[in-house]
């Protein structure tokens, strides 16, 4: 566990969940750059409603939830494990529940925002959706300011706070982190929000080609379907009819939908740690799916809410990255995690790049594996729970 210094206090803060042997901070450099700068003379003061956009583990909220200015705290995520991290970190910091009002970019946003902080995002499209959002909340008072990595914030990303919000500057570097401060012009005349975004699948799309996709900002491949998950879509299980099919990490729900479309009588459940993601997998199954497809749509933690040994298939195409961070622990985990959710007998299925040696994790976790499907880039593996 790693302590993070503010102006305010120190603060133990984790990721979530909480492993003694993550290597990984909760913070980096950004947050603490907007921490300095936001305790430092002559800043801004934090008063009236404070919120707080993509605090990626809650570092941002738990410290300023020390601060005596904010009459009403809010953090907005898209993250199921952030959120859990924050609840976490400021139980830790000894701060009462309700301390931080915690949304969702789902949820209704503030009528009214006094002063915005925004960590830039990896998507500029899920930057994008949530100035759009939030942009009726701002007044000409409001002090907003970004955050993020020299390498997250772009010639695009300047654009989007001019477009949004107003006249736009930088800060200099420091520790490879910078500030983007922006003025609310109330007279601005903001192009219309493109997201949710809707697009047909392509011919090579197996079962699903034709039917609609529904994206919201800031899931993976908002605008095409990906090589891996095409791959994915040609080797699928087939007869899953009467069976219960698990699409762990569902992102927009492209493969959940075929399950269904392919067995209109199997129960496919479909989850994301994502709330972009799953609203997006629920948008798709309205558009696409065929009728009377049984269909069950959950945010949370792998598969916490699915009961152990209760799925006779669970389909997995999982992330190489957590936060900016290229690791292969979210797939491990998500590996483990559909063993368990597995009856035996039950099979989990996995499209990856081949460079990442699932078969490796597979091997350990379930006793074996086989291809059953390649490319030059991609594989898809096959598990049996013995």
């Amino acid at each position: 566990m790693n302590r993070l210094t503010t102006s305010w206090g120190e603060y133990a803060l984790t990721r979530f969940p909480e492993h003694p042997r993550d290597p990984l901070r909760a913070w980096d450099a950004a947050d603490e750059y907007l921490l300095r700068h936001l305790a430092a003379p002559g800043a801004p003061a934090l008063t009236g409603r404070v919120a707080v956009v993509g605090d990626r583990w809650g570092a941002l909220v738990t410290a300023l939830a020390g601060h005596p200015g904010p009459d009403e705290l809010v953090q907005i995520t898209d993250s199921y494990l952030g959120r859990e991290a924050t609840r976490a970190n400021l139980a830790r910091a000894g701060r009462a529940e309700g301390a931080v009002r915690l949304l969702t970019t789902r949820d209704a946003p503030p009528d009214r925002v006094d002063v915005l902080l925004v960590r830039v995002p990896k998507s500029l499209a899920l930057l994008e959706d949530q100035l759009h959002r939030l942009a009726p909340a701002l007044h000409a008072g409001t002090v907003v300011i970004g955050t993020g990595m020299v390498k997250e914030i772009h010639t695009s990303t300047l654009r989007l706070f001019e477009q949004l919000v107003g006249p736009t500057r930088t800060s200099l570097a420091e520790r490879k982190a910078r500030l983007v401060h922006s003025t609310p012009d109330p007279d601005l005349e903001r192009p219309a929000n493109p997201w949710p975004l809707r697009y047909a699948l392509p011919e090579d799309a197996a079962a699903v080609a034709g039917l609609t996709v529904v994206n919201h900002a800031g899931v993976f491949c908002a605008d095409r379907l990906d090589i891996g998950t095409r791959l994915f879509l040609r080797h699928l299980p087939e007869g899953l009819d009467g069976r219960r099919v698990l699409d762990l990490g569902c992102g927009n729900g492209v493969v959940g939908l075929a399950a269904a479309v392919a067995s209109p009588g199997a129960e496919v459940l479909l989850t994301d740690e994502s709330y972009q993601a799953v609203a997006s997998a629920e948008d798709t199954f309205r558009a696409s799916a065929p009728a009377g497809a049984k269909a069950r749509f959950s945010v949370g933690d792998a598969t916490a809410d699915v009961p152990d040994g209760s799925v006779d298939v669970v389909l997995n195409n999982p992330p190489f990255h957590s936060h900016q961070a290229v690791s292969d622990a979210a797939a491990r985990r998500m590996f483990a995690a559909a063993r368990r959710a597995l009856r035996p007998g039950g099979e989990l299925r996995v499209v990856g790049n081949r460079h990442l040696g699932h078969h490796v994790t597979l091997r350990r976790l379930f006793g074996g594996c086989e291809v059953v499907g390649s490319d030059p880039k991609f594989v898809v593996l096959r598990a049996v729970k013995r």
